[in-house]
């Protein structure tokens, strides 16, 4: 059985249908619901992992290269909206996208180097030189073992994969600062 409906209760659904059809649907959320529109943020930080790959790729160091990728996406994510306010946080979330970006764009690059330009024995020597410098820097024969572990075939790849983890975590970790720094840079002279 339906009950029956009250007098308050069908002005009140009344009115809410009434102003759901009058509102367009973005004036219907809280301001604090979406503070920014993520799919509208891809483009900027494709950019920004774009230019960051190709300035590592003319010499910038990685490192410097992922924290500055944050920092770019910022700026390149205001280019477009000189009267949006982006807040360290936000800015954090950009540059952490900006990061994930730039792995994904870097890593693409070195996989197709490595491919087709059949650079794959130059990075075994590589590997092997830099494993015996640090080799020769200890006497200890556990570590020295460890080192002769990572020589081998299975341990270049476990090398190989560890380094993998460490720059997706650190791109991230790395583009989340440069972007909050870009944030709290750009939100204090929107203040001024």
């Amino acid at each position: 059985l339906a009950e029956p409906v009250t007098p308050v209760a069908a002005a009140f659904s009344s009115a809410a249908s009434q102003d759901a059809t009058v509102l367009p649907a973005s004036q219907t959320l809280p301001v604090l619901a979406l503070p920014m529109q993520w799919s509208q943020a891809l483009k900027p930080c494709a950019l920004a992992a774009l230019v960051a790959s190709l300035l590592m790729s003319m010499g910038l160091n990685p490192f410097v290269a992922m924290f500055s990728v944050g920092f770019l996406a910022v700026v390149f994510y205001r280019q477009g909206r000189r009267d949006a306010m982006i807040k360290a946080s936000a800015g954090a979330g950009l540059g952490a996208l900006g990061g994930l970006l730039w792995f994904a764009i870097s890593s693409v690059l070195e996989a197709l180097i490595v491919i087709f330009l059949h650079k794959a024995p130059e990075l075994r020597h590589e590997l092997i030189v830099r494993i015996q410098q640090a080799a020769t820097q200890t006497s200890d024969p556990q570590v020295l073992a460890v080192f002769e572990r990572l020589k081998s075939q299975g341990g270049l790849e476990i090398l190989m994969l560890t380094g993998l983890v460490f720059a997706f975590l650190a791109s991230i970790v790395l583009g989340g600062l440069g972007g909050a720094l870009g944030g709290a840079i750009l939100g204090r002279r929107d203040r001024s």
